[in-house]
This record gives C-alpha cells, structure tokens and sequence, in this order.
C-alpha cells in the first residue's frame, strides 16, 4: 500500500530505457536551448502586457466609452476567463499538432484582437475584442512551460521553469507603467496599438527562429503519419484535459493557486481606487509606477523558486536513497503561502485604511513586492510539479490549472473593486489573505498526503523513463 512518501520515480535499472531519457534532452546545444526560452518568455510576456497595461488606464477608458470603472473593470474579469478557455484550447491542440503551430495561430489571433481594441468605440466592441485578444494571448504560459518540459530534463526543470516565469513575469512590472505612461501623455489606444506591433514581431520571430520542441514521435499528428494516415485537420476536445482535476493532488494545488493568484488581483485592480483615491494620485503614469515593485518581487520570487525547488528535490533524493518523491519540491512553498502572500495582502489593507502621507505609500509599496515576491514563490514550484508528474501532457495539465485557476480569479476579480467602494480595502483585503491561508493548507496536504493521493486516482502519472 503506498504511503504519503510513495515516489513517483523510481531508480532506472534499464540502461537502455536511460540513454534514450537523456538524449531526448541533448537534441538542443545548450545555446540553442536560451534562444527557445528567450522567444517562449517574450511570447509569454504578452499576456501580462495585455492586462498589465490595462489596469492603470480603466478611469481614462470609463470617461471616454461614457462608462464606469466597475463596468470597464468587467473586461479585465471576462479576459481572465476567456484566458482560462483559450489555454484548454491552444494546449490540446499542442499536444497533437506541436508547439510551433499554436504558436503561430495565437499570435495572429492577438494581432487581430489589438487592432480591434485600439479603435474599439463602445463597451461592446470593447469587450468582445478584449476576449479575441485574450484568446490569443492564452498559449503564452501552458504551451511555454510545455517547451520547457520537452528541452529540460527533471532535475533542470525547476531552475529552467522559474526563469521563464521569472523572464515573463518581467510584464508585471513593466506592463502596468507603459499602459499608464501611454494613457497619460498620449492615449490608450496607444498602448493596443504597440501590442498589435509586438504580437506581429513575435509571429515573426517565432516563424523563422523557433523550433518544433515536442518530443520525437510524441505527436498526435505523428502518430495518426505513423498509423498510415494523412496530415489533415482533427477536431479535439478541448475540454478533454479538465479531466486531469480529478487527481486531488492536481485540484488541490489549482484551488491553493487560485486563491494565492487572486491576492495579486485585490492589490492591483483596484490600486486607482485605493492607493489613488487615498493618496490623491490621478496620473495614470504614476499609478502604473505603483504596480512595478509587485513586478520586480515576481521577477526575482520565479527563478530564486524554481532554483530552491530544485534543490529540494536533490536533497531529498539523496535521502532516500536514489527515489524520487515529487512532493518533495513542494517543501520550500511555506515561506510564500504562509507569510508573504496573506500578511501583505493583510497589511496593505490596514496601512491604505488607517495610515496617511508618504509614509503610508512607501508602506503600501513594500506589501506590493513582497506580495509579488511571495506569489511566485508558491507558483513557480506548483508549475514544475505538474510538469513532473505529467511530463507527457505538460501543457495539457498546466492549462487545466490556468482554467480552474482563472474561473476562480476572474469571478473574484469582478468583485474586488465592488468590495472595496462598499466594505473598504481593510476587509475585502483581508477576506482574500483568509483565502490564502487555506491555500496554504491546501499545499500541506499534498505534501504530507500527495503518494496516497497519486495511489488513490491515477490519471497517467509520469516515470523516469518518460520525464
């Protein structure tokens, strides 16, 4: 019977079975591996530029589609759940067709949904090209971390997954000032054109320099050549790899994000609300500046969690003997879940409530980073695990838990600025930090319990010779 500590992977006996595990790894020169995670993480720091760049300018936005903050902050919700759709549909298709190819589809897609929103002139228009936009933003994070698991092997995962958040995390900071520097001195329709002009360069970028990373053979379509059949186009399922929720490990670490992710969405949606309305701040620039150290804690929280997740891994190996137990890079995760992300949230609360003057600011502006800093040293880790429990379906079970994770943020979303105009920001913020501590909770269960779990439902768990 398996116990909590039940591993995953076992010690390799067939030498055969480990050449073939490594040399899967080494068909890319070191080199040539930078390059493809340089073009994934500028490919993924478009997500966060469409949203980032957003938030800052909702006031500006509301005044001139003769609307309302509460209304125009809808679409921030509704291309959060059109992300969650678009990602189960881009990863199953890459999963069948290859990396490369959604690649290139979502990037046009983009390129339409920028150019719609640039000369959007009602809410509808507005709205309805957001979710165009959003849909084709949504490949950024699965099918890149997919990449990361076809050119990384296990104990390079977590070092490799983290720089790529870590790089693409680089929108967060930057995303929020740029829309609010366009938007100030210029317009908003601005910054959607400067996305349509990135998302063209990208589909460049990525037509003449990046790669096909699946593995050899692991292909649907090479399997249906293998078969005897001809390249045609297949219609899937894209709601076929929500299934993989019914692991517990899978949904309990999806609910422990979700509620992590969305203290990030309490911070910054409403900051025009709250930092702005407290401190008198109405430049769009510099509220967009407020965003950046947030930015900077996601940028240095990624690659420092993914390094140390690693570690962990190594270290606990060596404890028991050779085994690998996945769980075991989950150990670190306490230090996030548990302090950073609630007490930030809780603290930034109280100090926009009740503290005044610069002091206050400079307050708030700390929470911001170490909330930053936490979330991704709880997000980082949780993407590498599933990878490594699901190596074969990396992007499927990754946009699993952005869908999950999404529905649970976007619904949160729409309420923060609501929540904050009628019980204030101490309360509402410190409702999402009672959320994260349950998050935490959640994590040590699948520390403690995650072999039991695994033996319980088996959903095509991943060995050592196929990870």
């Amino acid at each position: 019977m398996a116990s909590e500590n039940s591993p995953l992977f076992g010690t390799p006996t067939d030498d055969t079975g480990e050449i073939q595990h490594e040399a899967v790894y080494l068909r890319f020169s070191p080199t040539r591996k930078k390059v493809i995670v340089a073009i994934v993480s500028l490919a993924g720091l478009i997500p966060l530029f469409v949203s980032g760049s957003f938030i800052p300018s909702i006031p500006q936005i509301a005044l001139d589609l003769d609307s309302t903050g509460a209304i125009i902050s809808l679409a921030v919700s509704v291309s959060v759940l059109t992300n969650s759709i678009g990602t189960l549909f881009w990863a199953t298709y890459s999963g069948f067709y290859g990396r490369r190819p959604v690649y290139l589809c979502s990037l046009f897609c983009m390129c339409l949904g920028s150019t719609g929103v640039a000369s959007a002139r009602n809410v509808p228009e507005l709205i309805a090209f957001r979710v165009l936009q959003a849909f084709g933003t949504s490949s950024g994070l699965s099918v890149g971390m997919g990449v990361i698991g076809d050119i990384y092997k296990l104990e390079e995962r977590g070092t490799a997954s983290g720089i790529f958040l870590g790089s693409i995390l680089l929108g967060a900071a930057l995303a929020p000032l740029a829309g609010g520097v366009a938007a100030h001195y210029y317009s908003w329709h601005l910054m959607q054109a400067i996305l349509f002009a990135f998302g063209f360069v990208m589909l460049l970028v990525t037509l003449f320099f990046l790669p096909e990373t699946s593995h050899p053979g692991a292909r649907g379509i090479d399997k249906l050549i293998e078969a005897g059949g001809k390249p045609r186009w297949v219609w899937l399922n894209p709601l076929e790899c929500l299934a993989l929720l019914r692991s517990p490990n899978i949904v309990l670490l999806a609910s422990a994000g979700a509620f992590v992710l969305l203290t990030d969405y309490v911070l910054l949606v409403p900051l025009a609300y709250t930092i702005g309305v407290k401190y008198n701040i109405t430049n769009e620039a510099i509220i967009g500046a407020c965003f950046i150290p947030a930015g900077v804690g996601n940028l240095l929280g990624a690659p420092i969690a993914g390094w140390f997740s690693d570690r962990q891994l190594i270290k606990w190996r060596k404890r028991r003997g050779g085994e690998w137990v996945p769980e075991d890079r989950l150990r670190g995760l306490w230090v996030g879940a548990a302090l950073c992300v609630p007490i930030s949230v809780l603290l930034f609360g109280f100090v926009t409530e009740y503290i005044e003057g610069r002091l206050g600011i400079v307050l708030d502006l700390v929470c911001l980073f170490i909330n930053g800093l936490g979330v991704d040293l709880v997000l980082a880790p949780i993407s590498a695990y599933n990878v490594d429990i699901l190596h074969s379906r990396s992007a499927e079970v990754m946009a699993a838990m952005t869908a999950y994770r999404g529905l649970i943020v976007s619904v949160g979303s729409s309420t923060v600025i609501p929540l904050v105009q009628s019980i204030g920001v101490a309360r509402t913020n410190a409702i999402s930090a009672v959320a994260a501590w349950v998050g935490y909770i959640l994590i040590w269960s699948v520390i403690k319990y995650g072999g039991t779990m695994r033996a319980y439902l088996d959903v095509g768990f991943s060995t050592v010779h196929n990870n």
